[in-house]
């Protein structure tokens, strides 16, 4: 068994993994069932998962779930999914007008401070102890909910030409990054959803540092205990 002591063991999440999927992986791996984490990524995401071991760790995770984010995104105009993003059917699309950086720029910035945007149908937060995802998928009715966020900045924006752009989102913990960019497709005119999405950072701690997740199921558990992280902010 691993030490009581526990930690916080960093990991670059994989592509089309759930969040949940990584910590039965490391609950195997690391033969202990006191596992949490400070914040869901989606499946399509990848980047930056914090695990946290033990009860040392897991009685943190208030803290640790409120600290900011960074992330690095692709936006994808004209065509707007069920989901807003990539995994998702498509509802509609429309067409992208001419745009120039500049422009996207302007609307980027109409986008920061204090922001309240709207929760995607399909994620995780609950309504009445059921998840939205599993209410949209039944095809039930979901009520539009709304959370107020803190954008502190979007930086090192480009812009295709045509219809893709890339971003680094500095945000506060709760940011939907899919509702943000289709709030910044729609600012410019036209529909979109996210096509890439990468977590960078979380508070103090990158992607930089986080043992690669396609590694932790194969990697003897003596080898993942050398990556734990002592649980201080």
């Amino acid at each position: 068994m691993l030490t009581k002591q526990g930690g916080l063991l960093l990991i670059d999440k994989p592509q089309d993994f759930t969040s949940n999927d990584i910590v039965a992986i490391a609950r195997r791996a690391l033969g202990t069932k006191c596992i949490g984490h400070s914040g869901t990524l989606d499946p399509m995401a990848t980047g930056l998962l914090i695990l946290l071991i033990e009860r040392q760790a897991t009685r943190l995770q208030e803290r640790f779930l409120k600290l900011p984010k960074v992330y690095r995104a692709e936006l994808t105009l004209g065509q707007e999914t069920d989901s807003w993003d990539a995994q998702g059917n498509v509802l509609h699309t429309l067409p992208v007008p001419a745009l120039t950086l500049a422009q996207i720029q302007a609307a980027a910035q109409t986008l920061t401070g204090e922001v309240q945007q709207q929760i995607p149908p399909f994620s995780a937060k609950k309504i009445n102890g059921r998840k939205m995802y599993d209410l949209a998928r039944a095809g039930k009715p979901v009520q539009d909910r709304f959370n107020t966020v803190q954008i502190e900045s979007w930086t090192d924006l480009s812009f295709d030409g045509k219809n893709k752009i890339s971003f680094t989102l500095h945000c506060s913990c709760g940011t939907y990054v899919r509702s943000l960019a289709l709030m910044l497709a729609r600012a410019l005119g036209t529909t979109g959803h996210l096509t890439a999405l990468r977590r960078l950072c979380i508070g103090p701690f990158d992607v930089k540092d986080a043992f690669d997740g396609r590694r932790l199921k194969a990697t003897p558990r003596e080898e993942i205990v050398k990556f734990l992280k002592e649980p201080i902010l």
